[in-house]
């Protein structure tokens, strides 16, 4: 991919899809973005190796340049099969593993957020998802941070496991079905909880329900949960 866009802010950007000779600008972006983090739990960075696993035909990444600098990037990944992954938490059978794509980190410099580019990145890189060898799209998200949820649900993706991930962090596991038909809910049955209540949000999980919104009421994030549809 090569394409020129135009940010709110009138800047022209070039989106291209990234390679092994952009990995040191991929890095230092990744560190710029750390750096700046008011909360550095909220993001699981990847390592050198990682970065080369999916560069080297494992995923893909597209990247976003204003002139010459690299000022967003955004990777999916074609994941091992293992224990911890995602699949599981949704409850797909092993032979549905390997039509799972991972939505990877993204991360977007300080000096250019807000103008919808991590979103931007996301539409893309789902748009060239290969829908004859994959099914799911699945990531995981920290509580509270918001802005990777708006992010999450914008593409459609919805809650579906909430638990302990990465050794001792507490992580949403989120996914999206790449079929034409959306995942049915019964619109009747709507919950919404407060984002603190991890054990409440839990125990709907486990009895089927989807996370698919939240919504913030007073200075309270709350998470809108539906009840997926039985035969």
């Amino acid at each position: 991919m090569n394409t020129v866009q135009t940010l709110p802010n009138g800047q022209t950007i070039r989106i291209q899809s990234l390679t092994m000779n952009d990995l040191l600008a991929i890095q230092s972006l990744q560190e710029n973005v750390i750096a700046a983090l008011p909360d550095t739990s909220f993001l699981q960075p990847l390592s050198e190796e990682e970065f080369r696993f999916i560069l080297n035909g494992n995923g893909s990444m597209l990247g976003a340049f204003h002139e010459e600098e690299l000022i967003a990037f955004r990777a999916m990944l074609e994941p091992e099969i293992d224990e911890e992954h995602l699949g599981r938490d949704a409850g797909l059978s092993e032979n549905e593993l390997p039509s799972v794509l991972y939505s990877e980190i993204s991360n977007v410099h300080p000096a250019y957020r807000g103008n919808g580019l991590q979103k931007m990145l996301g539409k893309m890189l789902m748009e060239q998802v290969d829908t004859s060898r994959f099914r799911y799209v699945c990531t995981t998200v920290a509580p509270f941070n918001i802005a990777s949820l708006k992010d999450k649900f914008s593409l459609g993706m919805h809650i579906i496991s909430l638990k302990v991930k990465y050794g001792n962090l507490i992580r949403y596991t989120m996914m999206k079905e790449l079929t034409d038909d959306p995942i049915e809910v019964n619109d009747l049955e709507t919950i919404l909880i407060d984002m603190s209540y991890l054990e409440r949000q839990q125990a709907l999980l486990k009895d089927g329900w989807i996370g698919v919104g939240m919504r913030q009421e007073a200075e309270e994030w709350k998470v809108i949960f539906k009840k997926k549809r039985t035969v």
